[in-house]
């Protein structure tokens, strides 16, 4: 056994002295850094610090951040949340710990795509896509209306349900694509040049509904920047929130707050429309009249101007091009009243078909074949039930004693107990029995018992 000399040695620590000047060391040598990392095992107990580890492919530290620093984040922190974490390197001396002591963090995705969405905007702006110069003016009443969305998300119900309301008569083509994820960028730029190569619509709705800055990334993708810039057909982006702001936002021709928003903008409301047709109405009657007084008014003074004038030979031939004049008027004042007329009809067939009245009369049909259906199947249950009822008074009737005696059976019952009579046992001679028949009964005595 080897022994050491402890008196030759170097100086000897205690375990709390070597970790003190480990933990100044340790902040001496390190001033406030920043680390990037992965955050797992995190713990947050009554006294409201935080706990929890940062850690990548190959090591991981202990973090601690204390109340006073984590009560002024407006992240929730969990496990797997990939962060960036400002601190100071420092050593737990109670169990001899190296950890990070964290003063702020930040996710570390968002910050990432922050800067890139900054950079990519200054980009484009530089570009001159975002000039106004180039932006296309929208159609006052579309034709055809586009929707560049997600066939199953929220926005597109939205969004129709906003068309229907307001401008019904315009056809709408969805040209659907994805709208989150890696994939989604590059779905959105070819929906756009499939409606621009097809050439339907007027107007493009780019959509989609509210979310993180990552579920909108693909807004901001410079492909979409682009493929929104090279359209030839005015687009009208409502991504996300009031409050979310993408590339498209900025690229588009007009940006509204909301996907729902976008509908409004595109399409005029029903009832301006219908008083719109009301006044062209009052005008295109108001019109003829005006010409003919025009036109009578001018004849008049064409009338006095030949008379001044009196060759036969000019007043002849001006009377004939003032019959024809005439005969034009009106021809054009009877084609101008009919195609009013028609105008006119059309439109209102359309709204007649926009009335809940045919609904309602679907739904009354509905109601009346649904009652009918009812009373035949309660007619079928009755009918079910009394056959069974029928069966069961047959079975009975089968069953009752009351068969038995009109086929001139009796039922002898002991007088003393009232006990029906099974055997001759029961019974001595002297007894009394009543015999029950189908009609009336009859009292006996026993003569003699046999066995």
């Amino acid at each position: 056994m080897t022994t050491i000399d402890i008196s030759h040695t170097d100086e000897i620590y205690t375990v709390s002295r070597l970790n003190r000047e480990a933990r100044l060391l340790l902040e001496g040598s390190f001033m406030s850094l920043w680390v990037e990392g992965e955050m797992s095992n995190f713990v947050a107990p009554q006294s409201g610090h935080w706990y929890f580890s940062l850690k990548d492919a190959s090591a991981q530290i202990r973090c601690a951040m204390f109340k006073p620093q984590n009560r002024r984040l407006t992240l929730t922190p969990k496990d797997g949340m990939h962060i960036i974490a400002k601190g100071r390197v420092s050593l737990y001396e109670g169990r001899g710990d190296f950890q990070l002591l964290v003063e702020f963090l930040e996710d570390a995705g968002i910050g990432k795509l922050q800067k890139e969405f900054e950079a990519l905007k200054k980009r484009l702006l530089e570009a001159g896509l975002f000039d106004i110069t180039h932006k296309k003016t929208l159609p006052i009443m579309p034709k055809c209306i586009g929707i560049v969305t997600s066939p199953t998300g929220a926005a597109v119900r939205d969004i129709l349900h906003v068309l229907k309301r307001r401008f019904p008569v315009a056809p709408v083509i969805i040209y659907p694509t994805l709208v989150q994820g890696e994939l989604a960028a590059a779905n959105i730029v070819s929906a756009i040049q499939i409606a621009n190569q097809r050439k339907e619509c007027d107007v493009i709705i780019l959509a989609r509904g509210g979310g993180s800055l990552e579920d909108l990334w693909p807004f901001n993708e410079e492909i979409v920047a682009h493929a929104i810039y090279r359209s030839d057909i005015p687009i009208i982006s409502g991504v996300g929130h009031e409050i979310d702001f993408t590339i498209a936002d900025f690229v588009a021709d007009v940006r509204a707050p909301t996907p729902s928003a976008a509908a409004e903008l595109i399409t005029p409301d029903t009832e301006e429309l219908l008083l719109s047709i009301a006044q062209l109405k009052k005008r295109f009657i108001r019109f003829p009249q005006q010409k003919l007084l025009q036109f009578q008014q001018h004849l008049d003074w064409v009338t006095k101007r030949l008379q001044q004038q009196h060759p036969k030979r000019r007043l002849s031939e001006q009377a004939q091009e003032l019959d024809l004049f005439e005969l034009t008027l009106v021809r054009l004042q009877y084609k101008l009243l009919t195609d009013t007329q028609a105008t006119l009809q059309t439109y209102s067939a359309k709204l007649a078909g926009l009335t809940p009245g045919h609904l309602i009369r679907d739904l009354q049909q509905q109601l009346k074949l649904c009652m009918q259906r009812m009373q035949n199947r309660i007619l079928t249950a009755l009918q079910q039930q009394q056959q069974c009822l029928s069966n069961a008074a047959t079975k009975l009737d089968t069953l009752s004693p009351l068969a038995t005696l009109k086929r001139g059976f009796s039922i002898a019952t002991v007088v003393k107990d009232q006990a029906i009579l099974r055997s001759a046992t029961q019974v001595t001679a002297g007894d009394e029995i009543s015999l029950q028949l189908m009609e009336g009964s009859i009292t006996c005595h026993v003569v003699k018992q046999e066995q």
